[in-house]
């Protein structure tokens, strides 16, 4: 097996992800029409993220579209999530030649660190986020993917996968995103790889082009907390000062000690290049940019 690229340990776990399959003649050009990302621009084989959003520009749904044929497409996201996924596009489906199937609970596997999977024939997909390295493998062949694993590379478990996520400030369907979102309150890196601007009409684009013409200005922001002591429940409040700013969304204990969380914070809140001292139930916090 091949050994790891650099020092970074490479850790995997197992996991699971609800996957909405697209198919049929008319599956790109309906998709084009109702997610943000650029369907007609995605190559066979390669993913993206994306978003699939409520007329009124609200967030019905975030994800991974994977391109797996000419007109063959398989929309991987959150546990839970896939059935938001499911209602949404099936919403205005009406008269498409385009076929579209929830899978929920599909057994997967997630690859953090920098290790580049060999051709083993199973589709892998590159992970999201900020500084996030790796691949997650879904459905077929995810056996063949841990079995050659490096021999150095560690399983963890869901807690520290979790850990992982809220470390690199990435959203989940649940926490930080249900369907009263507005999607640039999750991190302008999220519209970056999640949105297209030149492709065209898409349902719900109105407020997301309106927001990012005037800078990507939105009330509230998601930003990373961490802690010096154990990991929070949600709705903990986050203080500034002594004064309230936010409330934890998700939060996980390091496997380097102390925890780490996510909460969302009004735009008059600033975090300098160092970040900002708080407290979160009065325990020693730092909140991130």
């Amino acid at each position: 097996a091949p050994t790891a690229t650099d020092d970074t340990p490479i850790i995997w776990a197992p996991t699971t992800r609800d996957v909405v399959t697209v198919a049929g003649p008319e599956a790109e050009a309906y998709l084009q029409g109702q997610l943000s990302q650029d369907v007609a621009g995605l190559p066979v084989g390669e993913s993206a993220a994306t978003f699939v959003l409520d007329p009124q520009g609200k967030v019905a749904g975030w994800g991974r579209i994977h391109r797996v044929g000419e007109q063959a497409f398989e929309i991987d996201t959150d546990p839970g999530a896939g059935a938001a996924w499911e209602a949404r596009l099936r919403r205005f489906l009406l008269r498409t030649k385009a076929e579209i199937a929830l899978d929920e609970g599909v057994p997967a596997v997630a690859v953090r660190g920098l290790y580049s999977s060999p051709d083993l024939g199973v589709d892998v997909l590159p992970a999201i986020g900020p500084g996030v390295i790796g691949f997650d493998a879904i459905g077929h062949g995810i056996d063949l993917v841990v079995a050659d694993l490096p021999s150095d590379a560690v399983e963890v478990d869901a807690a520290a996968l979790e850990a992982h996520r809220i470390a690199a400030g990435v959203p989940r369907w649940g926490a930080e995103l249900d369907d009263a979102t507005i999607p640039a309150t999750v991190g302008q890196w999220v519209i970056d790889v999640s949105v297209s601007f030149t492709k065209g009409c898409y349902t719900g684009q109105e407020l997301v082009a309106r927001i990012d013409s005037r800078g990507g200005n939105v009330p509230q922001r998601l930003v990373r907390l961490v802690l010096e002591g154990p990991a929070p429940g949600a709705g903990a409040g986050v203080a500034v000062g002594g004064e309230e700013v936010g409330t934890v969304t998700s939060a996980a204990d390091h496997p380097d000690g102390g925890s780490v969380a996510l909460t969302f914070v009004h735009r008059s809140v600033e975090i300098g290049d160092e970040g900002l001292v708080a407290t979160v139930d009065g325990v020693a916090a730092r909140l991130l940019p």
